[in-house]
């Protein structure tokens, strides 16, 4: 069993990767995808129906299990791993962008980030030293340097200055990070759709040294097209033997752009949130459950698909389930969607080790063109 976390890139097809992360915890099979397990629960699902989708690692977040239950209680409850039953690798990440998002009242300074819970109004400051405390309580296997990112779109100026703070909290994170055998810490390139500023980060990023890499600063407004601009250059800036991680990420269609683009990771909570609002992820496209034509339909959502949802229950119930406000229709949807993601990044792992991404690309784009099933 391996006492540290290690990257190898099995193959190529193009500047898509297929590679293994080995971590303590257990094998991830990258390109990855993560489900988002905010608040230390993948929301509707238990731990064990994630682990069957083939999920091989969660993402958590700091900002939220810092104010609740905090993360000196979880430490003193054995850690995130026995506190929430998943045995498997997590990554968290710093905080940054939820106190950037979600905080009321923040002032950022150099030292870090003051501000007001939004749960109950409490003040807290986040560092990148506090933020690497947190994350060493909760014992994940990947933490995440903290940083600042500027929601775009935002003038050149506040993106140098912002990609230039999140460097040196970059240097304080690896700093106060120190030497934790079985554990890594993923720097993060900043620089908004400058490509000279996302140079300048990278390099900053390779002269501190980190376990894996991510591409931050995007999926924050910016449209599909702005980001696969960036995605073009930035990820070849980065180190090509360890993992690249793109935060946020996202639609189907964005996956599979991002990891032709090079990239091995991924999150976000759009399957687990969709599911939750009646929308199932398909290989056809997006299915809104809402909708009055499945109501009589008694086929399966998608008859290829081995989730629950999908063997055990017709469109006609998934409708009525939604329609009732029954608990049972997030669980079956959350699940299915899940399911839809993992077997969306299996596929893509199949192809690249083939050698045939672009006719797997290809297949996957004409397919949704196609459209849900026609109604009865």
């Amino acid at each position: 069993m391996t006492t540290r976390v290690s990257f190898e890139c099995l193959a190529t097809d193009g500047a898509a990767r297929l590679g293994r992360i080995d971590t303590p915890r257990g094998a991830i099979r990258t390109p990855a995808f993560m489900p988002v397990g905010t608040a230390a629960t993948v929301k509707a699902m238990r731990p064990e129906s994630v682990a069957e989708t083939g999920a091989d690692i969660l993402l958590g977040n700091t900002y939220h299990l810092m104010l609740r239950p905090t993360a000196e209680r979880i430490a003193r409850l054995g850690g995130l791993h026995r506190f929430m039953n998943w045995e498997r690798p997590i990554l968290t990440d710093s905080g940054g962008f939820q106190v950037m998002s979600l905080a009321d009242l923040r002032k950022l300074t150099e030292r870090g980030v003051t501000f007001r819970s939004h749960i109950d109004g409490s003040r807290h400051e986040l560092t990148p030293e506090r933020s690497m405390e947190i994350q060493r309580c909760l014992g994940s296997d990947i933490v995440m340097c903290f940083d600042e990112c500027p929601a775009l779109p935002a003038d050149r100026a506040r993106i140098a200055e912002s990609m230039q703070l999140s460097m040196r909290w970059a240097a304080r994170s690896r700093a106060a990070f120190g030497d934790r055998p079985g554990h890594a810490l993923f720097g993060i390139q900043q620089g908004g759709l400058e490509r000279d500023l996302r140079e300048e980060s990278a390099e900053a990023l390779k002269a501190i040294g980190f376990d894996g890499y991510a591409v931050g600063g995007l999926a924050v407004g910016e449209g599909q097209e702005a980001m696969f601009g960036v995605l073009d250059y930035a990820p070849a800036m980065l180190p090509a033997d360890r993992p690249r991680y793109l935060m946020g990420v996202g639609k189907p269609d964005d996956i599979v752009g991002a990891v032709k683009r090079g990239i091995d990771m991924m999150d976000c909570v759009l399957p687990t949130r969709s599911g939750r609002t009646g929308q199932a992820f398909t290989p056809r496209g997006a299915v809104n459950l809402k909708n009055a034509r499945h109501q009589d339909d008694p086929r399966p959502l998608d008859a290829d698909c081995a989730c629950p949802a999908c063997r055990s229950y017709s469109r006609a119930y998934l409708h009525h389930l939604f329609r009732s406000g029954e608990i049972l229709s997030a669980m079956l949807l959350t699940w299915h969607n899940l399911q839809y993601y993992q077997d969306l990044m299996a596929g893509m792992r199949a192809a690249i080790a083939e050698g045939g991404f672009a006719a797997w690309e290809a297949a996957f784009h004409a397919r949704r063109a196609e459209g849900d099933i026609p109604p009865l």
